[in-house]
């Protein structure tokens, strides 16, 4: 009997839970390695069974989708097809040649390593071994700094409904959503649902330029309803939506108080004389989110633009390697199981030295080109203020790491020369602290006035001493 072939899932989300149910069911061995406790990563974040929440349902959108997603990797892990890995943190993806799985350069499969830690304090090291991987590690916020945004009580928007889902936490009781990008409506409305006096949501976009991309949002009328829905329970609860604003700085003394918001012109300027201030112990901002690439930059793997680049079957450019989800650009769930749909497909027949049967994704891969086009047009309306980088203060941190105020990178462009953002990370050490510049490199970019290119790093995390030590082929 022919072993099966097998695969490696890196993160249980939306993309990566439906790509392990579609490989399992043609015939895959497939290992779901993921770092939290429980699959559904943040979209599908789960409260932790010991809150017992009643209703865990009024915590999210598309519940039934999860159900399926959930019920059927319980079936999958029930007649072994899959094993499900939590609490297993990735730092590193070692691919292996002259294996006698990884017969040429450009065969569809070869041999691989996933390097884990497993447990929360990532000490103890794991290692899984497969034919193929499949990359769906998803995203992180896009945070932009201002005056006062350390404060204890400022959070990201996804973090703060984070807390509330994962949790049953509210990260206070007067809030105020803010920055831009479609993320801001679920945070706003749950937070008002659960409890909190939501007193502004701050959008910085300006509504009137959906108009200018009126026939690709006029195609997805079930994204509009959704975006409808949204804004009925906001005025249900009574939150005032401020949009063509910003908020210019936090306010506090140990913690966050208030916060002064101003409206901005058609260049994204604030305007003169248009702050208020308004009093609030939350302040929960984003501005719209990156991919995580750090697996695969460091597998070889090509980059369109800040996301992995993929084709018509979600594969990188580096041979047995997928990739699906946020990691090859960011759309929401509904992207992310399209593209995790595709991809599992495609696994399960090239394992077998098949070409997939374009039909067999045919409506996954529509679903794909639509959500791919909306996204594109609602990124080019919700883009961060032109000109955010005025109102940084010199003596505003902008790497919370390692304590390094705007100043500093300022004078490494302006006096020292700097032109690049490895540049100033060598000359100030922002972006060398325990994130990697994973929270600040975007304002580090900004701030030089450089493009934001995403650093290649040889791990994804850091890694204790211990385990690097460990001699090849010593088990772990």
């Amino acid at each position: 009997m022919t072993e099966r072939r097998s695969l490696a899932v890196i993160g249980a989300g939306p993309a990566g839970l439906t790509a392990a149910l579609a490989a399992a069911a043609r015939g895959v061995r497939v290992t779901l390695v993921d770092s939290a406790p429980q699959a559904g990563g943040q979209f599908y974040r789960q409260t932790a069974p010991g809150l017992g929440a009643r209703r865990p349902q009024a915590l999210h959108h598309q519940w039934r989708t999860w159900e399926r997603l959930r019920d059927g990797l319980a079936a999958h892990i029930a007649a072994g097809r899959v094993t499900h890995l939590t609490d297993h943190h990735v730092w590193f993806v070692e691919r292996q040649f002259g294996t006698p799985n990884d017969t040429a350069q450009d065969s569809d499969s070869g041999s691989f390593t996933v390097h884990a830690l497993l447990g929360p304090e990532q000490e103890e090291p794991v290692t899984v071994h497969a034919d193929a991987v499949l990359l769906a590690t998803g995203g992180y916020e896009k945070v932009l700094p201002f005056p006062g945004w350390t404060l204890p009580g400022v959070v990201t928007a996804g973090g703060a409904q984070a807390m509330l889902k994962g949790g049953l936490v509210l990260p206070g009781r007067t809030a105020v959503v803010a920055g831009t990008g479609p993320l801001l409506l679920p945070v706003a409305v749950g937070l008002a649902s659960a409890g909190a006096r939501v007193a502004a949501l701050v959008e910085s976009a300006d509504p009137r330029a959906f108009v200018r991309q009126a026939r690709v949002l006029a195609a997805h009328p079930a994204k509009l309803a959704e975006g409808a829905r949204y804004a009925a329970e906001l005025a249900r609860h009574g939150v005032r939506a401020q949009v063509r604003s910003t908020v210019v700085a936090a306010h506090g003394t140990g913690r966050l108080e208030a916060v002064t918001v101003a409206a901005l012109d058609g260049d994204g300027r604030v305007r003169p004389g248009t702050e208020r201030r308004i009093p609030c112990d939350t302040l929960a901002v984003g501005h719209g989110m990156l991919p995580h690439t750090d697996l695969a930059e460091a597998l070889g793997c090509r980059l369109d633009g800040v996301a992995v680049a993929v084709d018509d079957e979600q594969r990188t450019d580096v041979p047995g390697v997928w990739a699906a989800g946020e990691a090859t650009g960011i759309g929401g769930a509904a992207l992310a199981s399209a593209e995790g749909r595709i991809a599992g497909l495609s696994i399960a027949a090239r394992l077998d030295s098949r070409t997939p049967e374009r039909s067999s994704y045919a409506p996954a891969a529509k679903a794909r080109a639509g959500l791919r086009e909306f996204f594109a047009a609602v990124d080019t309306v919700c883009a961060p203020p032109a000109h955010w980088t005025e109102q940084v203060t010199d003596d505003t941190v902008v790497c919370r790491c390692e304590e390094v105020p705007a100043s500093a990178i300022r004078e490494a462009v302006d006096e020292l020369g700097a032109g690049d953002v490895r540049t100033v990370k060598l000359l100030t050490r922002a972006g060398m602290g325990w994130c990697q510049g994973r929270m600040c490199g975007p304002a580090v970019a900004g701030l030089a006035r450089c493009p934001e290119t995403p650093s290649r790093r040889p791990f994804a995390r850091p890694v204790p001493l211990g385990v690097l030590a460990r001699e090849p082929g010593e088990p772990s």
